[in-house]
């Protein structure tokens, strides 16, 4: 079996392809055709210096694609992996490929590895500059990529001025209409105005004709453009905890200013998460970076952790109200 019959049979479901110009979906993902021409790449891996990952995927073996993930956390291998097996397709195929939403930890993985390509380009879009959640495009580097195919948003009114609603009340009916998760971007809460919703475009108008409602709240919806979105940054309050362990549950219950005993039930009931993984061990271990956000308690970013002569931890918690 050649590589590119190879390529074609991990990447195929159970429809063939279809004709040239039409949207086709494999494992999940939207692919916008350039052309079905099989085109390998033959510059050799660079062998030494910064660059000794600079490879090219399609001649790449299990160990170089191993190589690509060194350094990325577990939790995320198996999400990176199935994106850089993406990543040769749109190189072999000459084709663009778009990711579903990821999820920060994953995209920052994601972009690294398919930054050690020599043979792709990627870029992240999210339908404004400080998006959270973006999807990837992956295609080869003298493509031509329109952000439009990309992403699409819609807002959502409504009566809040006397009934206000969260960010998991609107995402929670978005995601009532039957969608799955990772077709949703960032959900940008607007006090009385609502909210404005970045989504995949081929779910765009079946939500925005199926919601019509938010908590008890009678809302509308419509499609609005990219330039449209309103960001408005979160509010913040920085402050350190002295903790003698780094276990989830007690640096957690310091930034939320609660009881440990109380957090550890939430975690026990699956309503906590470590870097947006829903978590049910309280001895997890966090470290400078991570964010923990609990179901109605918004989010807590770990910064600085100094150990202290006593063996305790002076941790520095930033807490998103």
């Amino acid at each position: 079996m050649n590589a590119a019959r190879a390529t074609a049979t991990i990447f195929t479901q159970s429809s063939p392809l279809t004709a040239p110009l039409r949207l086709r979906r494999f494992a999940g993902v939207r692919i916008i055709p350039k052309t079905h021409r099989f085109l390998p790449l033959i510059s050799p891996l660079s062998s030494s210096g910064q660059d000794a990952w600079i490879c090219h995927l399609g001649r790449a073996n299990d160990s170089e694609v191993e190589g690509l993930i060194v350094g990325i956390r577990d939790a995320n291998t198996q999400e990176v992996k199935n994106i850089l097996r993406l990543a040769e397709r749109a190189s072999m195929w000459r084709e663009v490929i778009y990711t579903n939403f990821l999820t920060p930890p994953v995209l920052r993985d994601s972009l690294a590895a398919l930054g050690k390509l020599a043979d792709v380009k990627a870029v992240a879009h999210g339908g404004y500059s400080q998006a959270e959640r973006c999807l990837i495009s992956i295609a080869h580097p003298d493509a031509v990529v329109n952000a439009d195919d990309a992403i699409a948003a819609f807002s959502i009114t409504g009566n809040f001025k006397s009934s206000s609603c969260s960010h998991g009340a609107f995402l929670g009916s978005v995601l009532g209409t039957g969608i799955k998760r990772e077709k949703v971007g960032d959900v940008i809460v607007q006090g009385e105005n609502g909210a404005q919703v970045i989504i995949v475009p081929e779910l765009l108008h079946f939500v925005v004709s199926t919601l019509d409602k938010v908590g008890n709240v009678p809302v509308s919806c419509e499609q609005i453009p990219l330039e449209a979105i309103k960001y408005e940054p979160p509010r913040t309050k920085t402050f350190t905890t002295v903790e003698e362990s780094l276990r989830v549950d007690a640096v957690a219950s310091a930034g939320y200013r609660t009881s440990r005993s109380y957090l550890s039930q939430l975690v026990s009931k699956g309503d906590v998460r470590l870097n947006w993984n829903t978590i049910t061990k309280n001895g997890t271990i966090v470290r400078t970076g991570d964010v923990i956000s609990v179901d109605g308690k918004g989010r807590l970013k770990i910064g600085e952790i100094r150990s202290t002569k006593k063996g305790k931890y002076v941790i520095e918690l930033t807490r998103y109200v």
